[in-house]
C-alpha cells in the first residue's frame, strides 16, 4: 500500500498564541479604560468583559481576579515606558537634546493615552499608590534624573535637585491631558487635543523646561 499523499494537519499553536495575545489586549484596554473611570473598587469586571468583547470567564481565565486584572492595567504603563526609553538611546545624546527629545517622547505618549492621567488618580485616591509602586517606576524617574545629573556635571545645567525638578517636568507632559475636560472649559474656541495645538504645547513645554535648567 503506497504512503497517503494527505498531509497533516498544521500546528494550531502559533495562531492560538497570536489569538490569546489579542484578547488580552482587548481585555486590558477596555479594563484601562473602566478603572480609569472607577477606579478598581468601583468597577465592574461585567463592564470590562463587555467592553473587551469576551465573557468574564475569559477575564479569570487570563487575570484570575479583578484585582489580578488591576495589577496588570497599573504595571502595563510601566513596562512600556521602560522599553520606551531604552529605544531612545538616551546615553548617547548630549543632555540638552536628550531633554528635549524626553520632552517631546512624553506628551506624543500622553496625547496617545489620555485616560492614564485619571487611572493614576484613581489609584492614589483609592489605594493610596499601592499597586502604582509595583510597576518599578523608579527606573523610569531614572531615566529622566540621570539625563539632568549628566547636563550638570557637563556645565550645560544648572544645579538643582535632579528629582524635584524630574517631577515637575512630568507635570508639564501630563497635567495638560490629565485636566483636559477641566481645561477645554477655559478656552473653549480651542480644540486642546487637535495635533496643531498639541504641536504648540509641545514646543512652549520644551522651551520653558530648558529655560529652567540651563545654566546661565
Amino acid at each position: 500500500m503506497g504512503r497517503s499523499t494527505q498531509s497533516k494537519p498544521a500546528s494550531n499553536k502559533p495562531r492560538q498564541v497570536r489569538d490569546a495575545e489579542v484578547t488580552k489586549k482587548q481585555i486590558l484596554d477596555a479594563a484601562e479604560a473602566e478603572f480609569a473611570r472607577n477606579g478598581l473598587s468601583g468597577a465592574r469586571t461585567e463592564a470590562i468583559a463587555k467592553g473587551a468583547g469576551v465573557t468574564t470567564a475569559m477575564i479569570y481565565y487570563y487575570f484570575e481576579s479583578k484585582e489580578g486584572l488591576y495589577q496588570a492595567v497599573m504595571q502595563r504603563p510601566a513596562v512600556e515606558m521602560h522599553e520606551w526609553f531604552q529605544k531612545l538611546n538616551l546615553d548617547s545624546l548630549p543632555p540638552e537634546e536628550a531633554l528635549k527629545l524626553v520632552i517631546k517622547e512624553a506628551i506624543a505618549y500622553e496625547t496617545a493615552h489620555p485616560q492614564r492621567g485619571m487611572l493614576w488618580f484613581q489609584e492614589a485616591n483609592q489605594n493610596q499608590g499601592k499597586y502604582f509602586k509595583l510597576g518599578n517606576w523608579q527606573d523610569n524617574f531614572g531615566y529622566l534624573i540621570k539625563i539632568l545629573e549628566r547636563g550638570m556635571a557637563a556645565g550645560c545645567f544648572r544645579q538643582i535637585d535632579p528629582f524635584l525638578v524630574t517631577l515637575q517636568i512630568a507635570g508639564v507632559c501630563t497635567f495638560y491631558f490629565n485636566a483636559h475636560e477641566n481645561l477645554k472649559h477655559v478656552r473653549p474656541d480651542l480644540q486642546l487635543l487637535s495635533p496643531e495645538i498639541i504641536e504648540q504645547y509641545t514646543e512652549q513645554a520644551v522651551n520653558l523646561i530648558l529655560a529652567g535648567v540651563r545654566r546661565e
